[in-house]
């Protein structure tokens, strides 16, 4: 069964974003990390000493993995942030400061 049909969800219209250039497609009430997961991206930070990928890890807000740069602003927790329509999203490299 399709999952909107188990919660019995009505989202409204999907919207575009863009994520490093591309369109990405998201949903209301979504948040960056999820509407990224849903375009199947995984990972949109890298580790400021070895330039590891990291994506989600907690979900909730505690552990800073996420973080990404949106609309200019820089160390936004995907996994908190709603996403909204004409949202521009960037992979952030290490802390996401120019002097870095």
């Amino acid at each position: 069964m399709n999952p909107w049909e188990l919660a019995q969800a009505r989202p409204g219209a999907a919207f575009t974003v863009t994520f490093d250039g591309r369109p990405v497609e998201a949903l209301p009430g979504q948040t960056v990390a999820a509407a990224l997961w849903a375009a199947g991206v995984t990972s949109w930070r890298s580790t400021r000493g070895a330039g590891r990928p990291r994506g989600v890890f907690c979900g909730i807000g505690v552990c800073f993995d996420c973080l990404v740069t949106v609309n200019d602003r820089a160390n936004q927790r995907a996994c908190l942030v709603p996403v909204r329509p004409g949202d521009v999203i960037r992979t952030q490299e290490g802390t996401g400061r120019d002097d870095d």
